[in-house]
């Protein structure tokens, strides 16, 4: 039985990406775009990696980089937000080894300014380390959000 991989090791598996798909005519009318860009790893990683303190990002901005970076009309929703699990939690590890210097994930949000609860340590863990950076995180029943999160955004 082979040793499981670590988040690093994830992290740096890029196995054929990043690369450009034709859409078939389905998928075209869901995604309105004929191209759609599917990122690897690390350029999720490192488009994470590029967020200041005091600013944030959602992974559909990253998505939309992706796509620009790539000239495809969509980036893969899918891929991107595994890849932005597997950076956080690669993140993670790194800092348990005892690295100070790890991609800010918790900068990374879901659509609407929520936090993702599937990040290392839930949204609870996202929250004080947004909290910790000055952002003001509120609580609407299960989900947490950052409070004006707009203003905070990234350019694309």
């Amino acid at each position: 039985m082979k040793p499981k991989k670590s988040w690093q090791e994830k992290l740096l598996d890029s196995k054929d990406l990043p690369k450009v798909v034709i859409l078939n005519e389905n998928a075209q009318i869901h995604w309105h775009g004929q191209t759609m860009a599917i990122p690897s790893p690390m350029e999720v990683n490192d488009i994470m990696a590029g967020v200041p303190e005091g600013k944030l990002i959602t992974i559909d901005i990253i998505r939309r980089k992706v796509a620009k970076k790539h000239g495809a009309d969509i980036g893969c929703p899918l891929t991107t937000g595994i890849f932005s699990w597997i950076a956080a939690n690669a993140a993670e590890e790194a800092r348990s080894e005892g690295k100070k210097s790890v991609t800010p994930w918790w900068r990374t949000l879901k659509t609407g300014g929520a936090l993702n609860e599937k990040y290392p340590g839930g949204a609870e863990h996202q929250a004080g380390l947004l909290e910790s950076e000055g952002h003001e995180v509120i609580r609407k029943g299960k989900t947490y959000k950052v409070a004006g999160y707009e203003k905070k955004l990234v350019e694309i």
